[in-house]
């Protein structure tokens, strides 16, 4: 059984960095892929990034250049460093670990978390 937990989320002003964590608890799988999403109330779900297991990655276009996925497969966790936040990253963001052609399409990926919450102020 696997569980994804998220931390780090938190609320900073606009500019400044925060660093999220995904442990994945009982992902023992070779071949996958794990990504980013986030929901802002009354907004769809938006894939932000995505890792495969050989370390290739995909970003939205609203965050390239701020923000780096990556993963340490020794400690089965997943990374997203958030740089030069704006007021627009507020969310709630998830991880998520999906399976086959690795993207940011959310209908792809089979366990999610439960979120940690981003907020960026003005």
């Amino acid at each position: 059984q696997v569980q994804l937990v998220e931390s780090g989320g938190g609320s900073v002003q606009a500019g400044g960095s925060l660093r999220l964590s995904c442990a994945a608890y009982g992902h023992t799988y070779s071949s996958y892929c794990m990504g980013w999403f986030r929901q802002a109330p009354g907004k769809e779900r938006e894939g932000v990034a995505a890792i495969d297991s050989d370390g290739s990655t995909n970003y939205a276009d609203s965050v390239k250049g701020r923000f780096t996925i990556s993963q340490d497969n020794a400690k089965n966790t997943l990374y997203l460093q958030m740089d030069s936040l704006k007021p627009e990253d507020t969310s709630m963001y998830y991880c998520a670990l999906g399976f086959g052609v690795c993207s940011t399409d959310a209908a792809r990926f089979n366990y999610w978390g439960q979120g940690t919450q981003v907020t960026v102020s003005s």
